[in-house]
């Protein structure tokens, strides 16, 4: 579906006028933040969590601006019904300036690209990369080396990057959460390390709810190869298992991943988009 609007600092425009001039610097230095938000039967899935979490992003890399939180909700909802929109992904792309007045806030919607579902079923495969983010928390637009790491995923003829820190420990993917399995105990990279995905935040909420426990701290190779499987966790994937790292094939996905996976579902498909 071709979308016809876009929202510019809460001005709804047709996509033709949609522009970023040469000339500014901070989109050009990455002096941004950006969220991804999944639409499914109208209505945005933790928007609340997306709109608060772009705004802690801004705070971290001291990027000012002036759209409060309630404003932000009510741009998207005016763009969806302007759109029309039944599923979509929703990017909200939050630029600086020198003045806070002048920071731009776009929202545009764009078709889902949903993953093969046999990867659901089979799992996906992935590479290492090594790297860490100078700001882990914050969803900036300073992507290169999530990016190469992406590319070199994909000449591989992988699903994506997990990216590797100095001690050797994996911490998460180019654009996913990772953890381990071991019967119905997730483990989680330590927390100062990662981006805190909304989606992983939702996952975790519901295993909790549903007797699984979760164990924060570092992953080594020896973790992954003692644990039952593997897997990550988006705003486009929900959750996906990980079938091999490299060249070493884990372990067959096990049951509680499975339960996990169709609780989860079952979640998502009842929540009305609130965490709560």
């Amino acid at each position: 579906m071709a979308f016809r609007y876009f929202s510019k600092n809460g001005k709804l425009l047709g996509v033709g006028e949609a522009n970023i001039p040469l000339s500014n610097i901070e989109y050009s230095y990455g002096f941004g933040v950006y969220e991804t938000i999944r639409v499914a039967n109208k209505t945005p899935y933790f928007l609340v969590d997306h709109i608060e979490r772009l705004g802690e992003s801004a705070r971290m890399i001291g990027l000012e601006h002036p759209f409060g939180g309630e404003e932000v909700e009510k741009y998207v909802t005016e763009l969806i019904k302007k759109n029309e929109v039944e599923t979509a992904n929703l990017k909200m792309l939050l630029i600086g300036a020198s003045k806070a007045e002048d920071a731009q806030l776009f929202i545009i919607c764009l078709n889902p690209l949903f993953p093969d579902k046999k990867l659901y079923r089979d799992g996906a495969t992935f590479i290492t990369y090594e790297y860490e983010r100078a700001f882990p928390h914050a969803k900036t637009l300073n992507m290169l080396q999530s990016y190469l790491a992406y590319k070199k995923a994909k000449e591989a003829g992988a699903y994506d990057a997990l990216l590797v820190n100095r001690n050797g420990s994996l911490i998460e993917g180019t654009r996913t959460n990772f953890f381990c399995i071991q019967d119905k105990n997730i483990f989680t990279p330590r927390e100062e390390e990662i981006l805190l995905g909304v989606t992983r935040k939702a996952m975790l909420k519901v295993a909790l709810d549903n007797g699984y426990t979760v164990q924060e701290g570092d992953i080594s190779w020896g973790e992954i190869q003692n644990s039952d499987g593997a897997f990550i966790t988006s705003t486009s994937s929900k959750i996906i298992p990980v079938r091999s790292i490299d060249d070493t094939e884990l372990k067959s996905i096990p049951d509680s991943l499975r339960d996990l996976m169709r609780i989860f579902d079952e979640f998502l498909g009842g929540c009305a988009g609130k965490m709560e």
